[in-house]
């Protein structure tokens, strides 16, 4: 399939845009049961190289009263019950938790995965489970100010000896982070998120792969070219960083609105398609869904 693929000033006409997908299995109103049929499934079909779920404690845009298994206890889980996937959560609010012990989880379960995590990262936004939990959120400005501290916590403990950092959200003093997982100098940082003045500034920085929530071509080739120049400012490749989307599988199994989705973007630059796999989570949709794909020339 011939799409016009993007670069960093225009487009490049006549080019074979290629596209990798994922699946995502939000751990919200479902069981445990279910998810790890899935994702047993999906690591035996290779069009699949990454799986993810997400991080919250309540569900999202649904009843936020119902079940919500914890994110990195499933991904970790999950790990271990697949061989091939890349693992991911999308996207870890850093104010859960602190980023040294973000940075020793994520060594740790680079190491058990045997170096398949991605390391997915966000300011955090829920107001209800942070609130619900004595959690402080913070203003957007303390959420962003709070993140790029994080980052850097992050990417020190991941990446070096000893980590001394004085912020005004977090200090640390000649802190270790031991063992360290395989991938190096850390797991690829995936920061999801549209904001142009401060996510996608700090996505410029310190991100291996950007996420995009979802929604029109339009909408996501301007976030690229504002990502783009963000990377021009500090001198970075943005070609160094990959860049995501949710796509949706809805109840109604529509497969080819999800790789018409994919194709749309693909045209913008899209590198990996994210495909939310609805509930109930069921296997069986998977392979159909594969085959569509096969059939898209995407791959």
């Amino acid at each position: 399939m011939i799409f016009s693929v993007p670069g960093i000033s225009g487009v490049v006409p006549g080019v074979v845009a290629t596209v990798k997908f994922a699946f995502k299995t939000s751990p919200q109103n479902t069981t445990w049961a279910d998810m790890l049929a899935v994702w047993r499934a999906a690591d035996e079909i290779d069009v699949y190289e990454s799986g993810w779920t997400f991080d919250h404690f309540y569900p999202i845009f649904s009843d936020s009263t119902g079940p919500c298994l914890e994110g990195w206890v499933t991904l970790t889980a999950l790990a271990q019950a697949t061989e091939r996937l890349r693992v991911g959560v999308l996207v870890t609010g850093v104010h859960y938790r602190h980023p040294a012990v973000l940075a020793n989880m994520a060594s740790a379960l680079d190491i058990v995965s045997g170096g398949r995590l991605e390391l997915g990262i966000g300011a955090g936004w829920n107001e209800e489970e942070s609130g619900a939990y004595g959690i402080e959120l913070g203003s957007i400005k303390e959420r962003f100010d709070r993140f790029e501290e994080a980052c850097q916590v992050l990417t020190g403990l991941l990446s070096q000896e000893t980590t001394t950092f004085d912020g005004t959200y977090y200090q640390l003093k000649d802190a270790r982070n031991e063992p360290k997982g395989p991938q190096q100098p850390h797991p690829p940082i995936c920061i999801g998120g549209s904001g142009e003045k401060r996510t996608l500034k700090i996505t410029a920085r310190y991100a291996d792969h950007w996420n995009f929530v979802g929604g029109p071509p339009e909408e996501f080739a301007r976030k690229r070219d504002v990502l783009a120049a963000h990377c021009a400012d500090i001198g970075r490749d943005p070609k160094e960083i990959t860049l995501s989307s949710h796509l949706r599988l809805e109840g109604d199994l529509n497969y080819q609105k999800v790789v018409d989705d994919a194709a749309a973007l693909a045209a913008e630059g899209l590198d990996l398609g994210i495909i939310y796999i609805p509930t109930p989570h069921d296997p069986a949709v998977l392979e159909p869904l594969a085959e569509r794909i096969r059939d898209s020339g995407l791959l």
